[in-house]
């Protein structure tokens, strides 16, 4: 009986010793993650995939909308959300009764159809894809649910989609397919907006696809003038020059964002016989994205 109140004892020791280095002396490292978690659109460092396309964005940093058949409470949703993501960034948002570039409307039967993308109930609708920009000329919003949470979250949600935005991964994002009170729009969205619409709304006329031709004193020559920037270019000059003298001064009308004109001239006589260069230069009045494309020069092929 001795012999096993001390083996008792012992065995409630090696108990206790294990118990105290189980709970006091960790055997490998556990994560556990925030509890507030990443709300940005991306869980990571990639945001390549935030927009539809590529740097997309109204022309202007002022964008106007139009309400249309919505309740009191879905137009005061629509408008806590305009507000929100204006105060957020750059943009501005502002009320007009007609030529809208935002529609929004509450009725089912006015369901969007015949977009480039249906996302949710909300996206761009008329687009134009210039070298630097696709450029939003206008988009609809169409609310069906009213909003059960303190923040008008549909609201945001379907906005930030006319503005382009894809959906989110990240459940913790306002732009996950699935919508949640908890939802929020993170930083990384408005840092993306402040920055694309940081590029002033300018005109970019640029020469592209030059082609030149000399036979004996005459030159044949086709080209293309592109705007490929955020406004209508107004009207400018196209400059023909042989070897610093300008041989020939072409008027262009005024050519709308993502447009351009061919120009095709045959048998332009030069004064000059001997030609090594021609330089072709668009000169204008206005304010550009980039005035070195502007200017071509080509040289003769020895």
């Amino acid at each position: 009986m001795r012999w096993n109140a001390i083996l008792g004892v012992l065995f409630l020791l090696v108990v206790v010793v294990l118990l105290g280095v189980y709970w006091f002396f960790p055997f490998g490292e556990k994560e556990f993650l925030s509890g507030t978690g990443n709300s940005n659109f991306s869980l990571g460092n990639n945001s390549s995939k935030m927009q539809f396309y590529e740097n997309m964005r109204f022309p202007s940093s002022e964008i106007s909308y139009r309400i249309e058949n919505c309740t009191l409470q879905k137009k005061a949703d629509m408008e806590q959300g305009f507000d929100i993501i204006g105060n957020l960034t750059i943009l501005d948002f502002y009320p007009v009764d007609s030529g809208e570039e935002i529609f929004v409307t509450c009725e089912s039967k006015n369901r969007i159809e015949n977009v480039l993308f249906i996302a949710g109930e909300g996206g761009p609708v008329n687009i134009t894809q210039t070298k630097k920009f696709n450029v939003i000329f206008y988009g609809e919003i169409l609310l069906i649910k009213d909003s059960e949470c303190s923040e008008p979250n549909i609201a945001i949600h379907e906005l930030l989609h006319v503005l382009g935005f894809n959906h989110s991964e990240n459940s913790g994002n306002i732009m996950y397919p699935v919508s949640k009170c908890s939802q929020t729009i993170g930083e990384d969205i408005p840092k993306f907006l402040n920055e694309i619409y940081s590029v002033q709304s300018y005109p970019d006329l640029a020469i592209n696809n030059v082609t030149a031709v000399m036979h004996g004193r005459y030159i044949d020559t086709n080209l293309t003038i592109q705007n490929d920037g955020l406004a209508d270019a107004e009207e400018a000059v196209l400059k023909i020059s042989a070897d610093g003298k300008t041989e020939k001064e072409i008027n262009i009308e005024e050519i709308k964002i993502g447009y351009g004109r061919n120009i095709l001239l045959t048998n332009l006589k030069i004064s000059q016989i001997d030609v090594q260069n021609l330089e072709f230069l668009i000169e204008a009045d206005f304010n550009e994205l980039d005035k070195q494309n502007n200017k071509v020069l080509l040289a003769i092929k020895d």
